[in-house]
C-alpha cells in the first residue's frame, strides 16, 4: 500500500511533536505581542508590564486549547458539515472568552500583587466586548489551524472508504458485510482487506480502521460500521473500539471489572465489563 517513511517516523512522534508545535506557535506570538505592546506603552508603565499582560493571556489560551481541541472533535469544520456546526462554534466562542478573560486578569492581579502593585481590567462589559472581538478571532484561529491539520494527515495517511454498489451490473462482493475497502492515499487509491484489520476506534465522526500501526479514518459511525462488519472475526469491546479476534494475543483482568487486551503487536485496547464475558468466551477463555 505504499508507505511514506517520514510520515513513519512522525505518527511514532507525532503527540509530543503536536504539543510542541502548539508551544511554539503560542510563545512566539506572546513574545511578538510582548515586544509590540512594549513599545506601544513605552515610558507610560513599567517594563515588565506587557509581557505579564501578553503571557498571562497566552497561559490561558493554552489551559483552553485541550477544550476547542474537544470541541472541534464533536462538530468538525468540514465540507459537509461547516454550516451546520459553524453557529455552535460560534457559540463556544463565548465561554471560551469568558474563561480566557477571567483567567488572564486573575493572572495579572495575582502577579501585580505579588509586585506591592494593583491591576485593574476597568469596567468589565465595555472591556469584553473589546476583549471578545479578539478572542473569537483567536478561537477560530485554533480550528482553522486544526481543520488544514487534519486535512493534511488525511492526505499523508489516506482515507478509508466503503466501495460503493456499481451504477450498472452487480456488485463484485457483498456490499452490506464487505471484505475490502477502499482506501485513497496521496492521490492514489488502494484496497484494504479487511481481514487486516486489527481494530476500529471511534474518534468524533470517524472511525479508525488500525492496520499494522497506521489508522485509516473511515466517514462512519460505530453504530453504522458494526452492521458492516464480519460478527465471526469483529468483537465489540468498548463502546468506541472493536477488535479482530485474529489479532487478540491476551485478555488481561482488571480489579474495577473491567479489562485490557493484549494485541499481537503490542497495542492494549480497553474493554468494558459489559462486554468482557462474551468476549472471553469467544476468545476461548474461561472465568
Amino acid at each position: 500500500m505504499g508507505t511514506t517513511p517520514g510520515f513513519d517516523i512522525y505518527q511514532r512522534w507525532r503527540r509530543p511533536l503536536e504539543i510542541g508545535a502548539w508551544l511554539l506557535l503560542f510563545a512566539l506570538n506572546a513574545i511578538f505581542n510582548s515586544v509590540v505592546s512594549r513599545i506601544d506603552h513605552a515610558g507610560r508603565v513599567a517594563a515588565w508590564e506587557p509581557w505579564v499582560w501578553e503571557w498571562s493571556s497566552t497561559l490561558i489560551l493554552l489551559a483552553l486549547l485541550p477544550a476547542v481541541i474537544a470541541v472541534e472533535r464533536r462538530w468538525p469544520i468540514r465540507l459537509d458539515s461547516w454550516r451546520r456546526n459553524l453557529p455552535l462554534h460560534v457559540l463556544a466562542s463565548l465561554p471560551f472568552s469568558l474563561l480566557h478573560v477571567g483567567g488572564m486578569v486573575a493572572l495579572r492581579k495575582l502577579v501585580y500583587a505579588v509586585s506591592g502593585g494593583h491591576y485593574r481590567f476597568g469596567p468589565w462589559w465595555p472591556n469584553f466586548g473589546y476583549e471578545y472581538l479578539k478572542d473569537i478571532r483567536a478561537y477560530f484561529v485554533i480550528v482553522g489551524t486544526l481543520v488544514l491539520y487534519r486535512l493534511w494527515l488525511l492526505r499523508q495517511q489516506g482515507e478509508a472508504r466503503l466501495l460503493a454498489e456499481p451504477d450498472e451490473g452487480a456488485p463484485v462482493e457483498p456490499v452490506e458485510r464487505p471484505e475490502r475497502f477502499l482506501v485513497r492515499k496521496l492521490g492514489k487509491e488502494f484496497l484494504l482487506n479487511a481481514s487486516e484489520i486489527e481494530w476500529l476506534q471511534a474518534s468524533g465522526n470517524y472511525v479508525n480502521l488500525h492496520v499494522r500501526g497506521r489508522d485509516y479514518p473511515l466517514r462512519a459511525t460505530m453504530a453504522g460500521i458494526e452492521e458492516r462488519l464480519d460478527p465471526a472475526r469483529f468483537v465489540r469491546v468498548h463502546r468506541s473500539h472493536f477488535v479482530n479476534l485474529d489479532y487478540l494475543a491476551e485478555i488481561e483482568p482488571l480489579e474495577s471489572g473491567d479489562a485490557r487486551l493484549q494485541m499481537r503487536d503490542g497495542a492494549k485496547i480497553p474493554c468494558s465489563r459489559r462486554y468482557r464475558a462474551a468476549l472471553r468466551e469467544r476468545f476461548g477463555q474461561a472465568d
